[in-house]
C-alpha cells in the first residue's frame, strides 16, 4: 500500500524525484529500466535512474481529447496503440466509437511527431523480458495515461512493473494498484478536489526543449549513454 500524505509539498519535480529515488532504491529491484512519461515525468525520473544506475527511456502516451475541450480527456493511447477509456465519461458526454477512432488517430499522429523529436535513443527500448520496469510520472489525476502505459509494458514480459509517482488521487492509486505490481506514491490526495500541481511549491508546464535539456544533462553525467 502506498505511503500516506506528506505534510509539506515538494519543491519541484527534481526534489520529488529524489524522494522517490530513496524509496525505489530500497526495493532492491533486479535489473531495472526506468521509463519516464514526458514531459513532467522526466525530471522526476532522472534521480531514480541515477540512484539505480539504470537505463532511462521515454514512454510516449497521450490522452484522447474531447473534441470541444482539448484540455480534458476521456481516455489515453500509447505509441504502440494501446487504448484505455473512461467509459463513464464517454456515456455522460455521448462519445461515439467514431469520435474515439478519430481522436485516437490524432493522438497517434502527435505521438509519432514526438518520437521523432526525442529520437530513437530515448524512445526505443532494450529487451524488457525479465527486467523490472519503473514507470514514472510527476503525478496522476485520473490515472488513465499511466494505466495505458502499464498495460502496454506488460506485453513486453517484464518481471514486474512498478509505478512511481510523487503524488496521485486516491482514485488513481486504486486504479493502478489493480494493474501494477507495486505503486510507490508518497503523497496521496484524499479530498474530492485533486490537482497534481498542488503538491509542488514550484510548478510550471515543461516544454520539449526543457525536457531535452534535462535528458542531455543526464546523458552527459552518464558519459553519453542514456
Amino acid at each position: 500500500m502506498p505511503n500516506g500524505e506528506l505534510l509539506m509539498p515538494y519543491r519541484d519535480r527534481a526534489h520529488a524525484g529524489r524522494i522517490l529515488a530513496e524509496k525505489i532504491y530500497a526495493l532492491d529491484l533486479p535489473e531495472a529500466v526506468v521509463c519516464a512519461i514526458p514531459n513532467g515525468g522526466v525530471p522526476a525520473a532522472v534521480p531514480i535512474a541515477e540512484a539505480l544506475e539504470a537505463p532511462l527511456r521515454l514512454f510516449l502516451v497521450r490522452k484522447l481529447q474531447f473534441p470541444e475541450n482539448p484540455e480534458a480527456g476521456f481516455g489515453a493511447v500509447t505509441s504502440d496503440g494501446v487504448v484505455r477509456l473512461n467509459e463513464d465519461l464517454m456515456r455522460a458526454f455521448g462519445i461515439s466509437a467514431v469520435v474515439v477512432e478519430h481522436q485516437k488517430e490524432r493522438a497517434l499522429a502527435s505521438l509519432r511527431i514526438r518520437a521523432k523529436r526525442f529520437g530513437p535513443s530515448w524512445t526505443e527500448f532494450p529487451p524488457l523480458e525479465g527486467v523490472s520496469i519503473v514507470l514514472v510520472d510527476d503525478g496522476l489525476a485520473s490515472g488513465l495515461t499511466m494505466e495505458a502505459a502499464v498495460v502496454s509494458l506488460r506485453s513486453r514480459k517484464p518481471v514486474q512493473v512498478v509505478v512511481a509517482v510523487p503524488t496521485a488521487s486516491m482514485q488513481a492509486v486504486r486504479r493502478l494498484e489493480a494493474l501494477a505490481d507495486r505503486v510507490v506514491c508518497p503523497h496521496i490526495g484524499r479530498l474530492r478536489r485533486f490537482a497534481v500541481a498542488d503538491a509542488y511549491s514550484e510548478w510550471n508546464d515543461l516544454g520539449e526543449d526543457e525536457v531535452m535539456t534535462v535528458l542531455e544533462n543526464f546523458n552527459r553525467a552518464r558519459g553519453g549513454a542514456p
